[in-house]
């Protein structure tokens, strides 16, 4: 059979860096108790479980009830996002003193490109058995690193090495370590493709990579055959991005099975509105598109978005514009229950690319949204609450990846 030739670096230099069970892993480290017990973050869904747990078979987002019937001795523990916000910021200093080029891809991985660093800094292994020894070290966290010639192969490997684990893909044995390895391992691959490519008698990367693209797209699409082909032989030709923008920043909050009121739905919504306009201004990025994202008790879902007139970061305007989205799916909610609410913000920008709108008011809610934002960055986050949710638990917000 022919085998087209890899487009490869000299060396696999590229780190793929990621926290074991992070959220749960996190709980372990602050609660010294818990290590080696079986843990689960979140209660009517499981946000994150230790490996402990997972060794039941327990996964994410599996019912609480669910979990807790595979495994009745393991820990349910609340999500704590200010923790893992710290303990993710403090990963992403090491990973930036490690190398200036890195890529987050979300709150607990990155790319990173070590290349040309070997004079310096040492051989990719040297540097991946570094890192994670510093993260252990300074932030107490346990992490993955998967080392390859491209961004894919770097995400497999370290897929392969959890938990714990540092793996090399070297340059030149790409399609040895791939190809025996199932085919939920690349990227587009679920539960939905699975089934179709095994049912065509496809179970291995090899199996993809020898029947070729043609009977691929046969199987899933032209498009997916495509990409599922490209990957089986290792092509990747992505280069790790410094300074990518999110497209979209967004969070969502699991409120379990029980009947909630209207003020209850409301109240959820106002807190993640509130923290999410603060994230935007952090960021300094504004949006024009709010989306909705609704979970039922039957586990269908559902989406709603409005579009404003002109960009924003104001929580104020935000925050009317989310509510009328709740308020148009209420019958749907009153009828189907919730157990999911969700909003992330879409058509983002930067503030300074942004044209200012005629006429030129006072911007007081603007002063307002700055104030509350320095002093939550001085006191906490606790510090100034909005009214509606005081009395209110703090709940279970979860950041949703970019996109």
């Amino acid at each position: 059979m022919f085998v087209p030739r890899i487009e490869q670096r000299e060396q696999a230099s590229i780190l793929h860096a990621d926290l074991d069970s992070f959220y749960a892993s996190v709980e372990q480290r602050d609660h010294p108790e818990l290590r080696g017990r079986p843990v689960i973050v979140g209660g009517g869904v499981v946000l994150a479980a230790s490996y402990e747990a997972k060794a039941f078979g327990i996964r994410t987002p599996m019912n609480g009830r669910e979990a807790l019937a595979m495994c009745p001795r393991a820990v349910v523990m609340p999500a704590r996002f200010e923790a893992y916000s710290e303990a993710s910021k403090a990963v992403f200093e090491i990973f930036r003193d490690t190398t200036p080029i890195v890529e987050g891809i979300s709150i607990d991985e990155a790319f990173l490109d070590v290349g040309g660093l070997r004079r310096i800094s040492g051989s990719p292994m040297e540097i991946g058995a570094r890192l994670r020894a510093r993260v252990a070290t300074e932030v107490g966290l346990p992490i993955t690193v998967g080392i390859a010639s491209t961004k894919f192969l770097a995400k497999v490997a370290s897929a392969v090495a959890k938990p714990d684990g540092l793996l090399e893909v070297a340059v030149g044995s790409e399609l040895d370590f791939l190809h025996p390895l199932p085919v939920e391992r690349l990227w587009g691959v679920g539960a939905v493709t699975a089934a179709k490519l095994h049912s065509a008698g496809l179970r291995t990367v090899g199996d993809l990579a020898s029947v070729g693209e043609p009977l691929l797209g046969s199987v899933v699409g032209s498009g997916a055959g495509r990409h599922l082909y490209a990957l089986s032989m290792a092509r990747d030709p992505r280069r790790v991005e410094v300074g990518r923008r999110r497209r979209s920043i967004g969070s969502q909050r699991a409120m379990g099975r029980r009947a909630k009121t209207p003020g209850e739905l409301e109240a959820t919504l106002v807190a993640i509105i509130d923290r999410l306009g603060k994230r935007l201004r952090t960021a300094d990025r504004m949006t024009r598109t709010v989306i909705l994202r609704l979970r039922f008790d039957d586990f269908t879902r559902a989406t709603r978005s409005h579009t404003l007139y002109e960009s924003t970061d104001r929580t104020d305007v935000l925050m009317t514009a989310s509510r009328k989205i709740l308020d148009a799916a209420m019958p749907m909610i009153e009828t189907k229950g919730c157990t999911l609410l969700g909003v992330s913000f879409t058509n983002l920008s930067g503030r300074d690319v942004v044209q200012l709108a005629l006429p030129f008011e006072e911007h007081h809610q603007e002063k307002l949204d700055i104030t509350v934002d320095s002093l939550r960055d001085r006191f906490g986050s606790k510090a100034v609450t909005r009214a509606v949710l005081l009395g209110r638990p703090e709940g279970m917000q979860v950041p949703m990846l970019p996109d």
